[in-house]
């Protein structure tokens, strides 16, 4: 039994479900969690979709039915524990649920885990966990595709391909391939139109937003190599700009369109913490470099969320390893 079927099997075989995903969510995470909505649904399945964070303003057309809400200990913490199954998307580490963390570590049902980034956790009965994808969406679409009983339609195709066309980078990113344009082809026959789901991800900002990239843009620095370069967001300019937390979220990639720049690194001070951002060109391993410092990801997009530190004691270190990483 290959692993779509041992999924299916366990979905059959459970009633009622939990959906969540990691805090701070993006496209891949909100939009996997819609489509596994519809494949239980589909299913015949109850389920329940709570993050540990709200949905972004400009992601909430993909939860046109409002599927989505915020955890509270008072409405679902109990819905928990009687639950039979739990579906932990686009995260392999439960602390990547935060508040909700300590009531799943004692969740007594089955816990399923699906996701593209790589050394796990091992906290799930059952995995598929799949690096080479280029989003959590495109394992669903391949789950979806190989499944006769399941079928797609615009309910799966919309997120899915949002899923994907972000964690791509707009289909940029090296892991875009022949078979990641087929997949989009058959998404588009669904009446998907992606030009009115990139406008509403990348097109859709409130003016506090662009008022925050402004000033962070102007905090832009080289490192002493001059092949890494780095931004930072204080909680002053997040105040002062209006902002919120989620707002922040793609302003690393400015860090890298400067020529001659390797590796971009985004500062982002918390209030209990840093939370720092990496990206990288070509084959410069910021996965490790998150790794140095708690956190991980993907070869060239990874992080990590760091608590009770200030930004002046962690930049230092973080350059320090960053220029060592480019100077290999």
């Amino acid at each position: 039994m290959n692993k779509f079927n041992e999924l299916l099997a366990i979905l059959k075989s459970n009633q009622s479900f939990i959906i969540t995903c990691h805090v701070n969510p993006d496209a891949d995470a909100i939009g996997s969690e819609i489509a596994m909505a519809e494949i239980l649904t589909q299913l015949g399945k109850d389920f329940k979709i709570f993050n540990t964070s709200s949905t972004p303003y400009n992601l909430k057309f993909l939860d046109p039915d409002n599927y989505i809400t915020k955890f509270s200990t008072e409405q679902h913490a109990e819905l928990i524990q009687n639950a039979d199954a739990s579906i932990f998307l686009d995260m392999n580490f439960l602390n990547r649920t935060v508040r909700i963390e300590a009531y799943f570590r004692k969740f007594e049902g089955t816990k399923i885990c699906i996701d593209h980034h790589t050394n796990p956790e091992n906290f799930a009965d059952f995995a598929i966990i799949d690096a080479s994808k280029t989003a959590t969406g495109e394992i669903l679409y391949d789950f979806v595709d190989e499944i006769d009983e399941l079928e797609f339609n615009e309910k799966i195709a919309v997120p899915i391909y949002a899923a994907i066309m972000t964690d791509t980078g707009s289909f940029r990113f090296p892991k875009t391939t022949a078979d990641t344009h087929e997949k989009i082809a058959k998404l588009l026959k669904y009446n998907l139109k992606p030009e009115e789901v990139y406008d509403s991800i990348y097109n859709q900002y409130k003016f506090s937003r662009v008022k925050l990239l402004g000033e962070t843009l102007h905090t832009i620095s080289l490192s002493e190599s001059a092949k890494v370069a780095y931004m930072i967001v204080t909680q002053e300019s997040l105040i002062r700009s209006k902002a919120i937390e989620s707002d922040v979220d793609g302003f690393v990639n400015f860090a890298l369109t400067s020529k001659g720049v390797e590796v971009g690194i985004l500062f982002f001070e918390l209030k209990d913490g840093v939370k720092i951002s990496f990206r990288s060109k070509g084959e410069i391993p910021v996965n490790k470099l998150a790794e140095e410092f708690g956190g991980g990801g993907h070869l060239n997009a990874s992080g990590t969320r760091l608590f009770n530190v200030s930004l002046q004691e962690i930049m230092p270190k973080v350059l320090s390893s960053a220029d060592k990483l480019v100077s290999k």
